[in-house]
């Protein structure tokens, strides 16, 4: 496996460069220690609109497996809290080489805790010992790693998953399923809480609620195991289904167990924090056209039926924030084709103000002869094009992406990802946009250092994006998306792509959590040193 660190040196020092865009100034924190420019302050731009919605707006983002130690922590981190955080450090500075705007986490991969938890032990993937603490704050650490890079940190909840291993005694004294066999069941080689349980989606919400009051996430996400996969055999809910049923048939009963997990957790989610956002990555499959009319013309798996996943429906309740069907064939696949799949999520997410993000299986490139070609995923994200609804890409997962099989990623950022992007407004924000900042400056540094930007932050200001235009500018001027150069969380920024004796204007613009943008303020313009 390639080094995370390898594909840094491959997209090449300028792109390094724009990755690693440091803060001069800190960022305000909640001990005040800076002051923000009160409303009606000079800097501001009246007559100029913000830059507003556009293509340019994509989330871009990664998954990080810890189950297994897939990502992180490898195995040989275990041992050493210092190795464990360094190398999480470098999955994040591949994102940030690539210009990604986000990662999710796995934190509760097997009914366990990335962090200090009142209702499950410390996850065995962490240390090697299920139940030990490492420690130190794992959850706490990531989060804060991740803003330092304004990358958004969505916290990955697996719902009803135990173990892998078919043995409830292995697991540590303390565990839920341990405490409570009876919510447990055994299904191919692992171990399920039965969603049928109500004090198993009980739990579920617990843990998943914890995590959003204590802890600063930007949103909560599932991926697609809900019911498990077949793997031969009937589910042994049998018992459950007789107790709670109702007089429903056991696929619409299945299903219900699923829809109220998923309708609870999105209603407490939004009145706890209304800015936290609620996204699953469901199998890319609702239903095959041959089963249902509404369905898309493929021929596989159908998550409606096979896992009780009904994940259209989620999208037009409007329970999600996003979805991010997990899209893992190729263009011309004959089972179920990557064209055929985005059309038809694309049909689905209409009017409905969830956004439509396509998870991208990463990990498959030069698997097979599907697969060989490195500029596979970069036709996908030019198709993507053709279809407005798709607001961005996810990537399984970080490995494959720092492993840069073929040359994949580096074609990735090359075709798609040379500048920064800010993602789109979330669903449902509201309010005004933040004030905007004031007192822009722009300074040469010498010696073809770059360009030093700084402003003061703004009222109500998670981040700031940093605009750059060839040549001198009004200092009152609308900013065109495709000039961002950095979204950062601080005071400033330097800019090591600004040439010797170019003349550069910059803008700024301050960005809320939901990612609302003000105006730009009156901008600076400097001759690179």
């Amino acid at each position: 496996m390639t080094s995370p660190t390898k594909i840094i040196t491959r997209v090449g020092a300028a792109a390094l460069a724009a990755a690693t865009l440091t803060a001069c100034i800190p960022a305000i924190g909640e001990n005040g220690a800076q002051e923000a420019v009160p409303p009606g302050a000079t800097g501001e731009c009246p007559a100029v609109k913000a830059p507003g919605d556009s293509a340019h707006r994509q989330l871009r983002a990664m998954w990080i497996a810890t189950v297994g130690g897939a990502d992180w922590p490898k195995p040989g981190d275990r041992g050493s809290k210092e190795r464990q955080q360094a190398s999480f450090r470098r999955l994040l500075d591949t994102a940030k080489a690539m210009n990604l705007n986000a990662v999710v986490v796995q934190i509760r991969p097997n009914s366990d805790a990335f962090y200090d938890s009142p209702y499950e032990p410390w996850s065995q993937w962490i240390t090697g010992k299920a139940g030990k603490d490492p420690g130190y704050d794992v959850l706490g650490f990531m989060l804060a790693e991740a803003h330092k890079r304004n990358l958004e940190f969505h916290a990955w909840f697996n719902p009803y998953r135990i173990s892998r291993q078919a043995d409830l005694n292995k697991l540590p004294a303390d565990s839920p399923a341990r405490r409570h066999p009876e919510w447990v069941r055994k299904y191919g080689t692992g171990l399920w809480y039965d969603p049928g349980v109500p004090q198993v989606r009980e739990l579920a919400t617990n843990a998943v609620m914890d995590v959003v009051r204590k802890y600063d996430i930007d949103a909560v996400h599932f991926d697609d195991y809900f019911y498990p996969y077949p793997e031969g055999g009937r589910y042994p809910d049998q018992a459950t289904y007789k107790a709670y049923g109702n007089g429903k048939s056991l696929a619409e009963w299945r299903r219900g167990n699923v829809d109220s997990l998923v309708r609870t957790l999105s209603q407490k989610i939004h009145q706890a924090k209304p800015w936290v956002r609620f996204g699953i990555s469901p199998f890319g499959v609702w239903r095959n056209r041959t089963s249902d009319p509404a369905g898309s013309d493929t021929r596989a798996l159908q998550s409606y039926d096979d896992q009780y996943a009904d994940t259209r429906k989620w999208v037009k309740e409007g329970w999600v924030d996003y979805i991010t069907p997990q899209l893992y064939w190729s263009m011309n696949d004959p089972r179920a084709s990557y064209t055929t799949l985005v059309r038809w999520w694309s049909d689905q997410v209409e009017d409905t103000g969830v956004q439509l993000t396509i998870g991208q299986a990463a990990y498959r490139v030069g698997t097979d002869a599907a697969w060989r070609d490195p500029a596979e995923l970069s036709r996908h994200l030019t198709f993507n094009k053709r279809y407005p609804q798709v607001r961005g890409d996810v990537y399984f997962s970080a490995s494959s992406l720092a492993a840069n099989t073929r040359g994949f990623a580096q074609k990735l950022r090359d075709d798609h990802y040379r500048r920064p992007a800010i993602p789109p407004v979330a669903k449902g924000a509201d309010g005004r946009a933040p004030t905007p900042v004031g007192d822009v400056s722009a300074t040469a540094e010498g010696g073809g250092k770059g360009v030093r930007v700084q402003w003061r932050p703004s009222q109500g200001s998670t981040a700031y994006a940093v605009y750059r235009v060839a040549g001198r500018k009004p200092a009152c001027a609308p900013v065109d998306a495709g000039a961002l150069i950095a979204t950062v969380r601080g005071g400033g920024v330097i800019d090591p792509g600004a040439r010797r004796g170019q003349t550069y204007t910059y803008y700024v613009t301050a960005l809320d959590r939901t990612h609302r943008e003000s105006a730009p303020a009156r901008g600076a313009t400097v001759t690179g040193g």
